[in-house]
């Protein structure tokens, strides 16, 4: 496989850290979770091919490993990266350059700098390990906090990157496009959440460019002291009111300064002032920046032990204390995406359901942020819900689809959500529980001060205020009591204080830190006068009218409808047809079907309605209100009495004209009609009651259904769990299986190409194996494999084979020897036994190596030894020679047979008058002339082919000298040369 790698960047120095803002102590180095499953070690390699080998960062890879095979993802992962990889341990440390891998069937995480590992708590049947270590991972670092998504399937890592962006942390993911399976990255860039979407490649380069920012090395934050800063801040708050008009200027410095270091850590900016130049330049940055600031990352049932209190002690009062037809409301401040208001509607519905009693419940969720609310109203949650919500409400309160879960209608008909800023919206009022979660910690204590006495004037009389776990209620002990300290649940106190509400919609005349010097404000008061205003003419002027939901039941009463509508008899009811009087109820349902059908307003003109006995003209008016997006549903129905004064009161008409027809007559058509109109209505009552019960039936069968798919769903989640980790295990096997192919190609091309003759036999002495140049030595065909070597016959000459073959096999020692075919070929066999890889002997391996070269040159060499051995011979006789020729007063010569003197001592040179190189290594010809020469030449060749020794008298030069010449013999007395002994006469 090729991977694609990018320009790696610089080293990162080793960092500096600064004091830390919280209690625990920061690490010197960052640690970057990883998430990983399906396709994830493709990823990952790519991803570690890219890294620095040195980047001072410990990387904690999580995946869904299956507990059943054991991970072989470091000896893969090894070939791309120099960094030391360890399976994490429990009670082990946190060291940079390191890269840490989750063992199987374990969760990991992170305190103090050290691993723990925990058993997988599998809710619903699915482990989600990457969410439950970016969630550790986000409280042990905060904002330093890292995550990454890679390849994989479903939503694992969802609420895991939540929890690192609450904290102010970075989250990297893998574009979709690049992802081998794209659940997992998709998931997470759903959020809304995401800092960075990148090719694998480019996530190595983007992070080393942040962690070099000087916000996230430390010593570098900015500076927050000065004019100049609160200038800086200024015209950042500026931009943001401008573009979304919302005003930040009175949240915690603290946590503004984070997002916006964040902010500039990932767009590469050092300083403030360039920063404000960029959010210039680019009005998008100015909009992320604002999301940045409302991360309000919420779930269900957060504080788990503080919701059960409020189930336990909270709203069992709520319900015992209401009427039957009374309603609970509740107002749920900076909802986010909506978990948490979903959270206290299935608490209620628990509740009553216990109680076996039901009330209407009215939960208001609000926020600043209008993609939440959206988010919040589709009711639809990644599947990764299921680790904090149990398998029972799962079941009861949630519809599974594909890796959703959806709210189920009787929970979400509870909740309106609206986009409100709670600063300068107005509140809701007559609220009996306000749930204000992790919102008033962002705010400072001005804000603070000016929002918990908003909460007490929005709270009935013994509502209840429900906080997050890190927020009090300050100094304001006299409007709440607790209820439970540790869960931040207090109740609603009456105060005599002078502490006036200060909100838009009532007068503002103090302040609520007057008492500790705070400078009084002053508003105005002209929009509360315009309110008072519109609710005097609503009440005394505006026609009487009901707002009625989508299922036409009334949900609220606007002035007196005693004319136009009664309370019905039998069971309590708020549906308006039920309740319409005689002669409004037909054309009423019509009108409220039409309204419904077509989203316009319908107007239904001169009805007579029958009151008191009489019967009065109303105009009826139906407006469908689309006036906004949490109203959807929603139709105003207004009432409108157009009886003339002092008609029809009595019931008897007076005659106006002599045109007018008979009274008798109208009454008669009128009451024939009315009939006609109640038959239907009955059978149509009938018809409904009927479609009623098979409805219930249906429901029943739905529901019968709904259990089986639920359970269905269940198996589902956990084949595809098993699935997600089979998938991770067939991976890494894949590459195994990769890597062993590889390797048996390059064993079967080493053998096919080799000279040396190889054959594999098993415990029995059946081929296995053999090597092409095995045919040359044994009879051998590809149908072979399998048969006893005994069965084939050989070309060498040994006969010990399969015997020696044995003994290996029981001894485990090689055996080697030398062995010659019928054609004089040498082979050098060695026997040894045959081992697996995991030291199990399974069989014997036979080589033949071809040394016939070998055994030539080792007969050469015994030659050339020898005659090595016969010229030092010689050299030690030509050395003894020497010392007789130079002790000897007798002229001595030796000559080879070809006439070449070999030696002479001194006295013949002085005889012939030359000197010793004149004569040694030259021919008679070249020492005496020609005549001599011949005869000399000649006496010569008939000593040595007659092998006797002559002795005569010759002239040489000048002199006559006795001239012996004697044949010199080898050992195999053969004659090499001629030995003259001269002497003067």
């Amino acid at each position: 496989m090729v991977i694609e790698k990018q320009e790696k960047p610089d080293i990162l120095s080793e960092k500096n850290t600064e004091p830390p803002e919280h209690d625990k102590p920061e690490p010197l180095f960052p640690i970057v979770g990883i998430g990983a499953s399906a396709g994830g070690l493709e990823a990952l390699e790519r991803f570690f091919s890219n890294m620095p080998d040195h980047s001072n960062i410990a990387f904690v890879i999580i995946q869904h490993l299956s507990p059943r095979h054991k991970s072989i993802m470091g000896s893969l992962l090894s070939k791309y990266t120099p960094m030391k990889i360890l399976e994490v341990k429990d009670g082990m440390k946190v060291e940079s350059d390191r890269i840490y891998l989750n063992p199987p069937d374990k969760n990991v995480t992170l305190l103090s700098g050290v691993f723990c590992l925990m058993d997988p708590v599998k809710t619903s049947g699915v482990n989600l390990p990457i969410d439950y270590f970016f969630r550790s991972l986000s409280e042990e670092l905060g904002e330093k906090a890292i995550c990454i998504i890679l390849s994989g399937t479903a939503t694992d890592g969802t609420l895991g990157i939540k929890a690192i962006k609450e904290k102010g942390g970075m989250a990297m993911v893998q574009s979709p496009e690049s992802a081998r399976y794209d659940g997992m990255p998709r998931s997470a860039i759903d959020t809304g959440l995401v800092d960075y979407v990148l090719s694998v490649e480019k996530l190595p380069v983007e992070l080393i460019k942040y962690l070099r920012q000087p916000y996230i090395e430390g010593p570098g934050r900015i500076e927050t002291e000065g004019e100049q800063f609160e200038n800086y801040l200024r015209k950042i708050f500026a931009m943001i009111r401008a573009n979304t008009g919302h005003d930040f200027s009175n949240y915690k410095q603290t946590t503004i300064r984070r997002r916006i270091e964040r902010r500039m850590a990932v767009h590469q900016i050092t300083t403030l002032k360039d920063y404000i130049l960029y959010l210039q330049r680019v009005p998008a940055e100015v909009e992320t920046l604002f999301k940045d600031m409302l991360i309000g990352v919420t779930n269900f049932f957060r504080d788990p032990e503080a919701f059960q209190i409020l189930k336990d002690q909270v709203l069992p009062d709520f319900i015992k204390k209401k009427r039957p037809d009374a309603s609970v409301r509740v107002w749920v401040v900076g909802c986010s995406t909506g978990e948490e208001a979903y959270s206290i509607g299935i608490l209620f519905s628990e509740v009553m359901e216990i109680l076996k009693k039901h009330l209407n419940i009215q939960i208001f969720a609000s926020d600043i942020d209008n993609e939440a609310i959206d988010y919040a109203r589709m009711a639809v949650y990644p599947d990764s819900i299921a680790a904090d919500v149990s398998r029972e409400r799962l079941s009861r309160f949630f519809v599974k689809t594909d890796n959703t879960y959806k709210v189920k209608k009787q929970i979400r008909e509870m909740v309106v959500f609206a986009v409100q800023n709670l600063i300068k919206d107005p509140p809701f009022s007559k609220i009996d529980l306000v749930s204000c979660r992790n919102l008033l910690i962002y705010m400072d204590s001005v804000l603070q001060k000016k929002v918990l006495p908003l909460f007490h004037y929005t709270l009935l009389q013994s509502g209840v205020l429900f906080l997050g776990s890190s927020e009090s209620i300050g100094d304001f002990r006299n409007l709440f009591s607790p209820v439970d300290v540790k869960s931040k649940i207090f109740k609603r106190e009456d105060s005599f204080t002078d502490r006036v509400v200060d909100y838009p919609g009532i007068p503002f005349y103090g302040d609520f830190a007057s008492r500790r010097g705070d400078e009084e404000a002053k508003i105005s008061t002209v929009a509360d006068i315009h309110n008072l205003a519109e609710r005097v003419v609503l009440d005394n002027y505006a026609p009487p009218s009901v707002l009625v939901n989508e299922r036409f039941e009334i949900v609220h009463f606007i002035g007196n409808t005693e004319k136009f509508l009664k309370n019905p008899v039998g069971k309590a009811t708020f549906d308006v047809l039920k309740m319409a009087r005689e002669g409004l109820r037909y054309k009423l349902g019509t009108a409220l079907h039409n309204a419904v059908r077509q989203k316009k307003t319908i107007v239904c003109k001169s009805l007579r309605v029958k009151y008191n006995n009489a019967f009065q003209i109303v105009d009826v008016m139906l407006r469908p209100l689309t006036d906004a997006p949490f109203a959807q549903g929603f139709i105003l129905v207004m009432f409108d009495d157009k009886t003339p004064s002092g008609t029809l009161v009595s019931g008897k008409k007076k005659n106006s004209t002599s045109d007018t027809p008979d009274p008798k007559t109208l009454e008669q058509e009128l009451e024939s009609t009315r009939q006609y109109l109640q038959t239907t209505i009955e059978e149509l009552e009938t018809s409904n009651e009927e479609l009623k019960s098979t409805n219930e039936e249906l429901q029943s069968v739905n529901e019968e259904l709904q259990s089986t798919n639920e359970e269905l769903e269940t198996s589902k989640e956990e084949l595809q769990s098993t699935n997600e980790e089979l998938v991770t295990v067939n991976t890494e096997l894949q590459k195994k299986v990769d890597e062993l192919s590889e390797s048996n190609n390059d064993i079967n091309n080493l053998l096919s190409s080799t000279e040396i003759g190889t054959i594999f036999l098993d415990t029995s002495l059946r081929i296995k194996r053999f090597t092409p140049a095995m045919t040359k030595i044994f009879n051998l065909i590809q149908s072979d494999i399998g048969r006893p070597i005994s069965h084939i016959t050989s070309n060498v000459q040994h006969d010990d084979l399969c015997k020696n073959a044995e003994d290996v096999l029981r001894t485990l020692d090689r055996k080697e020897m030398e062995i010659q075919n019928k054609d004089g070929i040498w082979y050098a066999m060695r026997i040894g036994p045959y081992r697996t890889t995991e030291n199990v002997i399974d069989g014997v391996v036979i080589t033949f190596v071809d040394i016939t070269s070998l055994k030539h040159g080792e007969e050469l060499k015994k030659e050339i030894e020898n005659r090595k051995s016969v010229e030092e011979e010689l050299r030690e006789q030509q050395n003894l020679f020497k010392k007789i020729l130079t002790t000897t007063p007798d002229l001595l010569v030796l000559k080879n047979r070809d006439g070449v003197c070999l030696a002479a001592n001194a006295v013949f040179c002085e005889l012939v008058e030359k000197s010793e190189d004149e004569i040694v290594g030259k021919t008679e010809s070249e020492i005496f002339s020609r005549s001599d020469a011949e005869k000399y030449r000649k006496e010569d060749v008939k000593v040595m082919e007659t092998g006797k020794t002559c002795v005569r008298e010759e002239k040489i030069g000048k002199k006559s000298v006795l001239l012996a010449r004697a044949p010199v013999f080898e050992e195999d007395e053969k004659c090499v040369g001629i030995l003259w002994s001269v002497r003067e006469r």
